[in-house]
C-alpha cells in the first residue's frame, strides 16, 4: 500500500524540536523530507541526550526517515543550491518548512520571486518574531505557576517541551492545509506559526483564560491531583506509585468498586453535603475519598494493583522512569505495532516508532533511521537538481558541499 504522502517533497531548514518534529511527522507519512544543514551540523547536531561516544540521540530521534545534505550555507554558491531545492518546479515541490529567520536569502519575497506558488511554513518564537523558546514560553503561559506541590509558591517547569511539540504538529497540519489550498487554487502562501500563539491558544481552549477573566482568581498548585475531578497518585506496598483517575461516572464506579470504598461514600456525602456522582463534587471531596483509597493501595504491590484495576476497568497508570518504561511496559515494545527495532547509524539497534497514526487502507511502513549527516548529499544534487558527477565533484573540491563521514 502506498504511503499517504508519497511523492510530496519538503525542504526543511531547522534546529531543535518544533521544525524537525514537523518534518519527521510528514516523513513518517511518506513525504520525502530533505533537511539541509551547515557542514559539520547545525545547532542541534550534538544536543543531549548523547551516547557514550557523543552521538546525539536527540538528533537521531527527530530526523528519522529524512534525507540529509551538508552544505556551506555562508557561501553564495551553497545558498544558491538550497534556494534551487526550495523553489524546484513541479506540483509536489516548492514546499519549505523552517524555523530559521525569514530574512535575507531565506526571505519569503526572495524565494517567491523564483516560485510564485511557494508554500513556506515558518516557525517563530513570539508573534512579533522576537526570540522565544519552549522554556521561556511555558513560564509565560501560566502553567508553571499552577504546577508543583500543594501550597507551593515557586513555579515548576515541566520536562516535556510541550509547546515545541504542539507547534511542530501544528506546523505539519498547516503545511498540509496550504498544500491542499495550492492544489485547488494554484496559490501558495507564507504561514507563520508562533510558539507563544500555540501555547496561549491552548490556555484559552482549555478554559483557563476565561476562568481568569471571569473570576480574577489564579489556579494554585495542587500537586499530582487532577484539577476539577478525582485523580491522585498513591503509593503501593512495594514503594511504587500509581495515578488513578475517575472523570466519568463509569470510571468513578469502577474505582470505587475496585478499592472497596462504596460503603463509605454515603458518609462522605452526608458529612460534606456533596453528591459524589458529580465530577466537581468528587474534586471537593478528594481528600476524604483518598483517605479510604490510600490504605487499600498501600496493602497491595504494583502487580497486584494492576491486576485488580484492570479486571474492574479502572483508569490508572504506573509512575515509571524511562528505564522502567523500556524494560517493563509492554506498550513500549514490539508488542505494540507502532514500534520496531532499527539499526541507527552511529548508535546501534534501538526501538523506534512508526507514525502514531494508523490507517485502515494505508500501510504505515517500517520506521526508518535518521540519516548520517550529509548521507544523501550527492543523491540530492544529482537526482533532484540534475547535476552531473563532475559538477558535484567540483562542489566537494571547493568545500561547498560535504558527504557523510561514517
Amino acid at each position: 500500500m502506498t504511503p499517504v504522502l508519497e511523492g510530496l517533497r519538503i525542504i526543511e531548514g531547522s534546529a531543535f524540536v518544533a521544525a524537525p518534529l514537523g518534518g519527521m511527522t510528514l516523513a513518517q507519512l511518506g513525504a520525502e523530507v530533505i533537511r539541509f544543514d551547515a557542514i559539520g551540523g547545525g545547532l542541534d547536531y550534538q544536543r543531549w541526550p548523547v551516547t557514550k561516544e557523543g552521538v546525539s540521540l536527540f538528533w537521531a530521534g527527530l530526523n528519522k526517515g529524512k534525507k540529509s545534505i551538508q552544505i556551506d550555507l555562508r557561501s553564495d554558491e551553497g545558498r544558491e543550491i538550497v534556494t534551487r531545492l526550495i523553489t524546484e518546479p513541479g506540483p509536489d515541490n516548492g514546499i519549505f518548512l523552517s524555523n530559521f529567520p525569514e530574512t535575507g536569502w531565506l526571505a519569503d519575497s526572495s524565494l517567491r520571486s523564483l516560485r510564485e506558488d511557494l508554500i513556506y511554513i515558518n516557525i517563530i518564537g513570539n508573534p512579533d518574531e522576537s526570540t522565544a523558546v519552549d522554556y521561556t514560553v511555558n513560564p509565560s503561559s501560566g502553567f508553571a505557576m499552577a504546577t508543583g506541590p500543594t501550597g507551593s509558591s515557586m513555579p515548576t517547569n515541566h520536562v516535556l517541551p510541550a509547546w515545541d511539540t504542539a507547534t511542530g504538529l501544528t506546523a505539519a497540519v498547516g503545511l498540509l492545509a496550504a498544500e491542499r489550498h495550492r492544489t485547488r487554487t494554484g496559490i501558495g502562501q507564507l504561514s507563520k506559526i508562533s510558539l507563544t500563539d500555540v501555547a496561549f491558544a491552548m490556555v484559552a481552549n482549555l478554559g483557563y483564560m476565561a476562568q481568569a477573566q471571569l473570576t480574577n482568581r489564579d489556579r494554585v498548585p495542587v500537586g499530582n491531583d487532577l484539577y476539577g475531578a478525582f485523580g491522585r497518585d498513591f503509593a503501593t506496598k512495594d514503594e511504587r506509585r500509581v495515578m488513578v483517575v475517575a472523570i466519568s461516572k463509569r470510571q468513578w464506579k469502577s474505582l470505587a468498586e475496585a478499592t472497596n470504598i462504596i460503603d463509605h461514600l454515603p458518609a462522605i456525602e452526608n458529612a460534606l453535603g456533596l453528591d459524589l456522582s458529580k465530577e466537581g463534587d468528587r474534586w471537593d471531596a478528594r481528600d476524604a475519598i483518598a483517605s479510604f483509597i490510600t490504605p487499600f493501595i498501600q496493602s497491595h504491590t504494583l502487580e497486584e494493583i494492576g491486576a485488580i484495576f484492570d479486571a474492574k476497568g479502572v483508569c490508572w497508570g504506573p509512575y515509571q522512569t524511562f528505564v522502567q518504561l523500556v524494560k517493563e511496559d509492554h506498550r513500549c515494545s514490539e508488542e505494540n505495532p507502532m514500534f520496531a527495532t532499527i539499526d541507527q547509524p552511529g548508535v546501534g539497534r534501538v526501538l523506534a516508532p512508526r507514525s502514531p497514526l494508523s490507517f485502515s487502507e494505508i500501510d504505515r511502513g517500517d520506521p526508518a533511521p535518521a540519516p548520517l549527516l550529509g548521507q544523501h548529499t550527492d543523491e540530492i544534487l544529482m537526482d533532484v537538481l540534475g547535476m552531473t558527477s563532475p559538477e558535484v565533484g567540483k562542489l566537494h573540491d571547493n568545500g561547498i558541499v560535504a558527504a557523510a563521514i561514517k
